[in-house]
Order: structure tokens, then C-alpha cells, then sequence
């Protein structure tokens, strides 16, 4: 069996019964049950349809998301989350260098780089370097005024919590953020790069190795390990190019909000929803949020 599962944004609250009753009809699904009403519902079918990316493509001018996933195992009991426009809807070091006036160089940079048009290491070194000479007290700064936590993350990680599952945040940003990041939200661990600091100063350098695209693959590997759970029992989420390998290493891998070359890469897109929609594709309804 699979599941289907319909979003809207949950700040738009725009998804009626009409349109998933059509559908249901139309896939011949079982009964529809809603996860929050107007904005999440799912229903099971036998087999994935085969005009299914052509109805996604039509609920994507809707304002609806679509997912459509095996219903075996879709509860995960590891979280594996990406930080900058994912967790948090900022890219950090995009916020330190507009603090250090070369705001436009270095979006244009990551831009490229979580499209997958540079090589990120090879883009992380250079940004770093147009931070050299910055104060380290920069980064509290951008911590306190500049960054703000997607939507839905705050339930995203107390429901899986709650319900026995791991959580690790592994970005290719910078620890200085992770780890705030990581505190605020409760994830059990948090892996990302390091700046270095030199009489209080960024030196514009990071320490190696970088933590990139393999070293993320290398995380779910290592953590998954340690739990004793499969590959499939894992759920990813990130938007950038770096996030491939361990979107499509686990069971479930999630493009949020993502660059269109990174979505067109993965089978569950997340466009409208925040990161409730994480849990809504596990089965579970706004009543379990607690």
C-alpha cells in the first residue's frame, strides 16, 4: 500500500475537501483522513499512479503539495537535517558577509554553490576568505538579530523526540550556528565546519577537512550505525546540491523549499508546507504536536 498526502501552507490553510475527494476519486484511494484540517490530509492507494509528477505539477499551481510514499516504515526514528534555509531560513555565512560589506559577492557564491554550479568546497573557502579581519563578535551578533528558525521546526523535533527518534543536524555551515541551532530546537548532535579565530579576529580560513556533500552521506552512515537502524528508517531534509547524497540515501529524503535542479532530484518536495509537513508524510495529525 501507499499513502498520499496532500499540504497547503499552513499559513494560507487553503486545502478543502473537494480537492481531495477528486483526487481520492480519481486514484480510486481509500478513505480520506485529515491530519489538520484544511491544511493536511492523506489517503491510501494500491499503486503509484502513473500520471502522478503531472498532478503534482498541477497542485503545485494550486498552492498543494504532493507526496506519495510507501506506507510500510513511513515513521522514521532518525532526523537528519541540513541548517542554512532549512532549519533556519537564513544562510549564515550570507548574513556574516553582509555584515562585512561583501553582502552581494558572497550570495551570488552560495547561490551557485547549493545549485550545484560550484564546487562547495571549493566555494566555502572562498567566501570564508572575504570574512578575514571580521570580529568574532560578529557571529553573536548575527545570531541574536539576524537568524530566524523555519516554521515548524520546533514541532518537527519535539514530536519525533517524543516518539523515540534521533536527530542530527549536519550542516556545511559553520559550528558557531549549529550549535545554537541545535540547542534551541533539541537535536541530539549537531556536525559543521569551523571558523578559525586569531586574536579575535576570522582568519579566513576553515578547518579541515571540510564538511560537505560526503560528509554528510558519511553522518547518516555513521549515525544510523551507532543507532542500529537501516538506511530506511532515516529521514533527510535539506535544499541544496551538498544535501544530495544523504537525500537520497535515506528513506525518506526531503527537498524543502529547494533549488529546482536539487527538488527535480528527489521524491518528496516540499514547496508550500514549512517543516510540519515533515511530520504530516509520517501519519501524524496536529493532535500528536502536543
Amino acid at each position: 500500500m501507499y499513502i498520499v498526502t496532500l499540504l497547503a501552507a499552513p499559513t494560507a490553510a487553503t486545502l478543502d475537501a473537494p480537492t481531495v475527494e477528486s483526487l481520492r476519486n480519481a486514484w480510486g484511494g481509500g478513505e480520506a483522513r485529515w491530519l489538520n484540517p484544511n491544511i493536511a490530509a492523506e489517503f491510501a492507494i494500491g499503486a503509484v499512479p502513473d500520471n502522478r509528477w503531472d498532478v503534482w505539477e498541477s497542485l503545485q499551481g494550486m498552492g498543494f503539495d504532493l507526496v506519495v510514499q510507501p506506507e510500510a516504515g513511513r515513521r522514521k526514528k532518525m532526523l537528519l537535517a541540513d541548517m542554512d534555509s532549512t532549519m533556519i531560513q537564513q544562510e549564515c555565512i550570507d548574513e556574516l558577509a553582509d555584515v562585512a560589506g561583501v553582502g552581494e559577492r558572497v550570495k551570488d557564491i552560495t547561490a551557485r554553490a547549493m545549485n550545484g554550479e560550484l564546487d562547495f568546497e571549493g566555494a566555502l573557502t572562498e567566501r570564508v576568505g572575504l570574512l578575514k579581519g571580521l570580529p568574532e563578535s560578529v557571529i553573536a551578533e548575527v545570531i541574536e538579530t539576524r537568524i530566524t528558525f523555519m516554521p515548524g521546526g520546533h514541532d518537527l523535533l519535539r514530536v519525533m523526540r517524543a516518539n523515540g527518534a534521533y536527530a542530527a543536524l549536519v550542516s556545511g555551515g559553520f559550528t558557531a550556528f549549529t550549535g545554537h541551532v541545535a540547542g534551541v530546537l533539541g537535536f541530539d548532535e549537531n556536525r559543521a565546519n569551523t571558523l578559525l579565530v586569531a586574536d579575535g579576529h576570522l582568519t579566513g580560513e576553515v578547518a579541515r577537512p571540510i564538511l560537505g556533500r560526503e560528509a554528510k552521506m558519511q553522518a547518516l552512515v555513521e549515525i544510523s550505525e551507532r543507532l542500529g537502524i537501516g538506511h530506511d528508517a532515516v529521514m533527510a531534509v535539506g535544499d541544496g546540491a551538498n544535501d544530495l547524497g544523504m537525500l537520497g540515501m535515506a528513506g525518506a529524503g526531503v527537498a524543502l523549499h529547494a533549488k529546482p535542479s536539487v527538488a527535480a532530484q528527489c521524491d518528496i518536495r516540499i514547496n508550500h508546507g514549512d517543516l510540519s509537513a515533515l511530520l504530516y508524510i509520517q501519519g501524524y495529525a496536529v493532535e500528536d504536536f502536543g
